[in-house]
C-alpha cells in the first residue's frame, strides 16, 4: 500500500486530521494507496502557502522567460517520468494503459507549449481620442487560481489548467478527485523537483466534497477552474459568485456524430467507435448520439454491431485490452440505471450486457452498448450518461440532422461524416458546438481552444489564448503634457 501525504507550501505533510483513505483499482476492487483526508483547514493553509507564493520576489519578480525556464524543466521531467505516471494512472481510473502512456507523453508537449508562450504575453497601446495622453494595457496574473479535477484523465485535463496559469504567473491550489488522488500528488513531486518555489503549486486531497467547498468558498482564491459534471459545476460557479471569483467551466456532454449517406462507412464507423467505446465512453467529449442518415443506417450498424462485439474487455495494463473497467462504483450504477430505464421505455438493445457482450468476472466493467428505438425526448438522448452507451438517432436530410444534433441543452462536441466539402463547412457552421470534427473524432491539441456552449460549460482551455483566462488586464493612462484640466467634468 503506497502512502502520500498533501503537497503544502513546498512541504509533504499530513492531513491537519491524521486521517487518510484508500483509492481502489477499479479492474480489481483492490485498494493500493492511502492518500490524506484534507479539511478546511488544510484547504485554508494551501491558500496561504499560495497567496504568499504570489507575493514572493522569488515568483513575483520572475521574468516570463523565467517562469518559461521553470515550465520547460518541468516538461522535461514529466517526458522522463511518462511510462511510470501512466502506470499509477491506469492503476487508478482503470483507463488503457496504451492511452494514458499517449496522453503522459502528450502532457509534456503541453508544458513545453506554454513555456514558450509566457514570453509573449503583450499589452497594446490604445488611440484614446485624446491626444495629451498615452494609453496602453498590461496583463497581470490573477491571483491564486483553485483547480478542480475529474477522474477521468486526471493528470491530462490537470495541464489544461495548470500550463497556462503558471505561465501567466499565477499560484494555484489544485483539489483532484478522490476516486484518482495519486498522479496528481506524483505531480507534486515533479513540480518540486522541476524548482517551482515553494506554495505556487499545492495539492490537497479528500474523499468527499469538503475541501472541494472549501476552496470554491474561500475569500483568498481569486478564480476557480473546475471539470467535470454539469450539476456540480453550476454548484461550484455559486459557491465562487460569492466573492466573485470568475469560474471556468469545463462540463458534461450529449455530442452527436452525424454520418451522411455518402460518407466512408468504414471510416465512419470507426470514428464512431473511437467516440463512444475509446476511454470505455468516459470522457466530455464522448460521441454519444449516433445521427445517421436513413439510407445508411442498417449498413453502418451492421458494421458497428459486429466490431463492439469484439471489443475486449479486460486489465487496462494489458497491451490487448480495448476496453478497461468504469472507475467508480458510482458511476457504474448510474450506467446500468440509465440503460435500464431505456429499455424500459421501449429502447431496444442491439448489443450490450447479454447480447453478445460477456463481461470479466472480475472488476467494475460495463458491456459496449448500443440502443435504437429511442424517443428524442429520452432522458438516454437528452443526458450524459459517461460511459460505453451509443443511442442511434435516424435522419432524413441535412436540416433534420442539424436540429437533432443541436436538440440537447449542452453544445460541447459534434462530427460530421460526409465526402461533400461543401456541406462540410456548410454543416459545421450551424452545429451549437464548441468543437465539430470532420471525418474524424476525438482528436485534441494543446493549441487549440476548447470548451462548449450551453450546458457544456463557460470559458476555454488550451490555445494561446487560455493563459489570458488566468489574467487581469490593466488601464494605464499617462499625461503627457502637464496641462492642468477643470476638476469637475469627466476627462
Amino acid at each position: 500500500m503506497s502512502e502520500y501525504q498533501l503537497f503544502i507550501g513546498g512541504e509533504w505533510v499530513d492531513a491537519a486530521s491524521g486521517d487518510t483513505f484508500e483509492t481502489v483499482d477499479p479492474a480489481t476492487g483492490a485498494a493500493w494507496a492511502r492518500v490524506p483526508e484534507a479539511g478546511a483547514d488544510d484547504v485554508d493553509a494551501a491558500v496561504r502557502a499560495a497567496r504568499a507564493a504570489l507575493a514572493d520576489p522569488a515568483w513575483a519578480d520572475l521574468t516570463p522567460g523565467g517562469r518559461g525556464r521553470l515550465l520547460h524543466r518541468l516538461a522535461d521531467i514529466l517526458r522522463r517520468d511518462a511510462d511510470g505516471l501512466a502506470l499509477l494512472e491506469s492503476t487508478d481510473n482503470g483507463k488503457l494503459l496504451r492511452e494514458t502512456r499517449a496522453q503522459t507523453a502528450a502532457i509534456a508537449d503541453h508544458v513545453d507549449y506554454f513555456a514558450g508562450a509566457a514570453d509573449k504575453i503583450e499589452g497594446s497601446v490604445i488611440p484614446s481620442g485624446k491626444p495629451n495622453f498615452l494609453v496602453y494595457t498590461q496583463h497581470v496574473p490573477i491571483g491564486v487560481v483553485g483547480l478542480l479535477l475529474p477522474w477521468n484523465s486526471p493528470l491530462f485535463l490537470t495541464m489544461f489548467k495548470l500550463a497556462p496559469a503558471l505561465a501567466a504567473g499565477c499560484t494555484v491550489v489544485i483539489k483532484p478527485s478522490e476516486a484518482t488522488p495519486v498522479t496528481t500528488l506524483e505531480l507534486g513531486r515533479r513540480i518540486a523537483e522541476a524548482g517551482f518555489p515553494r506554495g505556487v503549486v499545492n495539492v490537497v486531497t479528500g474523499s468527499g466534497p469538503a475541501p472541494g467547498q472549501a476552496l470554491t468558498a474561500h475569500p483568498g482564491v481569486d478564480k476557480i477552474s473546475f471539470t467535470g459534471s454539469t450539476r456540480t459545476g453550476i454548484a461550484v460557479a455559486k459557491s465562487a459568485l460569492d466573492h466573485l471569483a470568475p469560474t471556468d467551466l469545463e462540463l458534461g456532454g450529449k455530442s452527436a456524430n452525424i454520418v451522411f449517406a455518402d460518407a466512408d462507412l468504414e471510416a465512419a464507423a470507426n470514428g464512431v467507435v473511437a467516440g463512444i467505446f475509446a476511454a470505455t465512453g468516459q470522457t466530455c467529449i464522448a460521441g454519444s448520439r449516433l445521427v445517421v442518415q436513413e439510407g445508411v443506417r442498417e449498413g453502418l450498424l451492421e458494421r458497428l454491431v459486429a466490431r463492439a462485439r469484439t471489443i475486449k474487455l479486460g486489465d487496462p495494463r494489458d497491451p490487448e485490452t480495448e476496453m478497461g473497467p468504469i472507475a467508480t462504483e458510482a458511476q457504474h450504477a448510474k450506467i446500468a440505471a440509465m440503460v435500464g430505464e431505456a429499455v424500459d421505455g421501449g429502447a431496444r438493445v442491439l448489443v450490450g450486457a447479454g447480447n453478445g457482450v460477456t463481461l470479466p468476472e472480475r472488476g467494475r466493467f460495463a458491456a459496449p452498448t448500443i440502443l435504437v428505438d429511442v424517443a428524442p425526448e429520452a432522458t438516454i438522448a437528452q443526458e450524459e450518461v459517461f460511459g460505453p452507451v451509443l443511442v442511434v438517432q435516424p435522419f432524413g436530410d441535412e436540416d433534420e440532422a442539424v436540429a437533432i444534433a443541436n436538440g440537447t441543452a449542452y453544445g460541447l462536441a459534434a462530427g460530421l461524416w460526409t465526402s461533400d466539402v461543401r456541406r462540410a463547412h456548410r454543416v459545421a457552421g450551424r452545429l451549437r458546438a464548441g468543437t465539430v470534427w470532420v471525418n474524424s473524432y476525438r482528436v485534441l491539441s494543446y493549441a487549440v481552444p476548447f470548451g462548449g456552449f450551453g450546458l457544456s460549460g463557460i470559458g476555454r482551455e488550451n490555445g494561446f489564448e487560455a493563459i489570458k483566462g488566468f489574467m487581469e488586464t490593466k488601464s494605464i493612462w499617462v499625461e503627457l503634457t502637464g496641462a492642468t484640466r477643470d476638476p469637475f467634468v469627466l476627462g
